[in-house]
């Protein structure tokens, strides 16, 4: 299984301010959007055994699971409306159970310390997988042998406030960089995608 968290710091949690006129416009809910879909999408196909956890305002985590999701287009304002639908949802969602939304597609009443703690534990090596941030200042990915069942955080198009740092921090088994150059975190995804399926730029 992989997995990707993305912190969307301000994506409102108000269903009723996401406007799909205007994406951009949701505290960039295009680019957490655009996360979504490098995440589970392949041209022509979804990816199997891959999970993306949107953590929308250090409130809810909205979790697309690509192996049971169904009717999602990888276009930004398809992956905006479900987004949205989540968020519709959020008074379904008691405590840390979810609310479904629709096929492959939950909502939870968790921030991030809360997601990461479900995922992987506070030593960074939980039932789930193994965390790794995502970082300018990791070491290079080339470098790197592929951990099983990695989860990865990454942050959207601010860096990680003090807090988020600390808190990957203190559970991420390693701290990696895609490349020398900044990338968008849709990028960066896709990068490591392309790692993990040639097993470490070894087998093509």
């Amino acid at each position: 299984m992989r997995q990707f968290v993305v912190i969307g710091r301000d994506v409102p949690t108000d269903p009723d301010a996401i406007s799909l006129s205007d994406i951009p416009g949701a505290g960039r809910l295009d680019l957490c959007c655009r996360c979504v879909s490098a995440g589970v999408f392949l041209s022509h196909g979804i990816r199997e055994s891959v999970r993306v956890h949107l953590v929308v305002a250090d409130e809810f985590t909205v979790t697309f699971d690509a192996d049971t999701l169904r009717h999602l287009h990888p276009d930004e304002r398809n992956v905006a409306a479900r987004v949205r639908d989540a968020l519709d949802a959020r008074d379904e969602a008691i405590g840390h159970m979810p609310a479904d939304v629709s096929p492959g597609v939950e909502l939870r009443r968790m921030g991030l310390d809360a997601t990461l703690d479900r995922l992987v534990g506070e030593g960074g090596r939980g039932p789930d997988g193994t965390l790794v941030q995502l970082h300018e200042e990791g070491d290079p990915l080339v470098d790197a042998a592929p951990p099983a069942d990695p989860v990865f955080v990454l942050s959207d198009h601010h860096d990680f406030a003090p807090d988020e740092a600390a808190s990957v921090s203190d559970r991420a088994e390693r701290r990696l960089r895609v490349g020398p150059e900044l990338l968008h975190a849709d990028h960066a995804i896709t990068v490591v995608h392309n790692w993990l399926d040639t097993d470490g730029y070894t087998a093509y």
